[in-house]
C-alpha cells in the first residue's frame, strides 16, 4: 500500500470513509444511553440493572479489543474490520426482537465482542496509509467521529422516535451498518505488517508505560463514555426531566467536542503531547464535578465544556500510544489498553453511577468521579519516555 505524504484526493477521500465508519462503530455501542430511560420503564427494572448492560458490552469490548492486535493481522485487517461491522448489524437487528431483560445481557456482550474489533485493526490502516508526520492530523480527523458520534446520537434517537419505537432504530442502524460492511471490504485493499513471533503479551504487561496508560484511559473512559451511557437516566429519573429535554441536553453538550478532535490534530504536531494530555483531563474533570454539583439548568454547560476538553484528550493520547510502541506491537498495545479502559471505564463507572443513584444519588457518583478524573491526570508527568 502506498504511503500518503499529503491529506488530499483519494487519501482523503478513503480517510473519511474510515471515519463514516468509526462513526457507526461509536453510534452502535452509545445508541442504548437515550432509549434506556424507554427500556427501564418498558421492563419495569432499578437504575442500576438497566445500566448494567453496558457491563456486558464493556466485557465483551474489552476481550475482543485485548485480542484484536494478535488476531487481527493474521487474519487480515480488512476482513477483520469488515467481520466487525457485519456482526455488529447482526446484534443490533438481534436485540430489536428481545422480550426478556436478561437476554440483553448475552446480545450486549456480543455487541461487544464485535464492535471492539475495528479500531485496533483501523489504527494499522492509517499508519500504513500515511507518513508519520501525518498520524496527528489522520488519526484526530478519525477520532473526531467519536465526538461526532456521541452529539448527534441522542438527536437522530429522539427524532426517530416520532416515527418508530426504540426497537425501529435499532433496526434502521443494524441495516445501515451491514451495507457499511459490504462497501468497506469491496473498496479497500489489505495491508501488509510483518509481525514478530517474539512478541509477547507477558513482555507488553511489564512495561511501565502500558500501566500508567492503562489507569489514565480508565479514568477518561469513566468521564467521557461512563457518565455519557448515565446522563439520561440522570436527568430524566433524579431531576425529572422529561426523555425529550434530556436527549436535547446530552446531543447539544456534545457539540462543542467536535471542532476540537480535528483542531487537536493540528495543535498535537506543535504542541508538548504530556502538557496538553494533562491540560485536557484535568480540566475534564473539574467539568464532571460540576456536572454533579451545579443546578440542572447549568448541567448542560459543565456537559458542554466537558465533551470540548475529552475530545481534546483522546487524540492525542492516541498518538502518544502510537509513537510509544512499535508498528509490531501497536495493535496489540492499543487493544491491552482499551480492554482495561472499556470493561472499566465504559462498563463499571456507569454501573457504579447507577449503584449511587439508587442508593444515594447521581450527584454523589458523578462528582467522586470527576475528583478522581482530574488527580488521574496528574500521572502524564510520569511518563518519561514521552519526549
Amino acid at each position: 500500500m502506498e504511503r500518503h505524504s499529503e491529506l488530499k484526493g483519494k487519501a482523503l477521500l478513503f480517510l473519511l470513509f474510515l471515519w463514516i465508519l468509526w462513526f457507526l462503530n461509536v453510534s452502535a455501542r452509545t445508541i442504548f444511553s437515550p432509549i434506556l430511560p424507554l427500556i427501564e420503564d418498558e421492563f419495569m427494572i432499578r437504575h442500576a440493572r438497566a445500566s448494567s448492560i453496558f457491563i456486558f458490552q464493556s466485557m465483551g469490548y474489552a476481550i475482543s479489543v485485548c485480542f484484536a492486535g494478535f488476531y487481527s493481522g493474521r487474519f487480515g485487517y480488512k476482513r477483520s474490520i469488515a467481520l466487525s461491522l457485519a456482526i455488529t448489524s447482526f446484534a443490533l437487528f438481534l436485540l430489536s426482537f428481545v422480550k426478556t431483560f436478561s437476554t440483553f445481557y448475552l446480545f450486549s456482550f456480543i455487541l461487544g465482542l464485535a464492535s471492539g474489533i475495528y479500531l485496533p485493526s483501523v489504527l494499522p490502516f492509517i499508519t500504513e496509509y500515511f507518513v508519520e508526520n501525518k498520524w496527528g492530523k489522520s488519526i484526530a480527523i478519525h477520532d473526531s467521529a467519536a465526538s461526532i458520534s456521541i452529539f448527534s446520537t441522542p438527536l437522530v434517537i429522539l427524532f426517530s422516535l416520532h416515527f418508530c419505537t426504540w426497537r425501529g432504530v435499532l433496526e434502521v442502524f443494524a441495516v445501515v451498518l451491514l451495507i457499511s460492511a459490504v462497501i468497506f471490504y469491496s473498496i479497500s485493499d489489505e495491508i501488509k505488517i510483518r509481525h514478530s513471533q517474539k512478541i509477547r503479551l507477558g513482555n507488553l504487561f511489564k512495561t511501565r508505560f502500558l500501566w500508567i496508560a492503562i489507569i489514565i484511559w480508565v479514568f477518561a473512559a469513566g468521564a467521557n463514555i461512563g457518565v455519557y451511557f448515565i446522563v439520561p437516566l440522570y436527568l430524566t429519573k433524579e431531576l425529572s426531566l422529561s426523555i425529550g429535554s434530556a436527549n436535547s441536553i446530552l446531543g447539544m453538550s456534545r457539540l462543542g467536542g467536535i471542532g476540537v478532535a480535528v483542531l487537536c490534530g493540528f495543535l498535537i504536531d506543535r504542541f508538548n503531547l504530556k502538557k496538553l494530555m494533562f491540560a485536557m483531563l484535568f480540566l475534564a474533570g473539574i467539568c464532571t464535578i460540576l456536572t454533579g454539583v451545579v443546578p440542572a439548568g447549568f448541567i448542560g454547560f459543565s456537559l458542554f465544556f466537558q465533551a470540548i476538553f475529552m475530545a481534546g484528550f483522546f487524540p492525542a493520547a492516541l498518538v502518544t500510544v502510537t509513537k510509544m510502541f512499535s508498528s509490531e506491537t501497536r495493535s496489540v498495545a492499543i487493544g491491552i489498553i482499551l480492554a482495561f479502559s472499556v470493561i472499566f471505564g465504559g462498563g463499571l463507572v456507569p454501573y457504579l453511577l447507577g449503584f449511587a443513584g439508587d442508593f444515594l444519588s447521581f450527584r454523589f457518583g458523578i462528582s467522586l468521579l470527576g475528583i478522581l478524573v482530574s488527580l488521574s491526570s496528574l500521572l502524564i508527568f510520569s511518563l518519561k519516555e514521552l519526549k
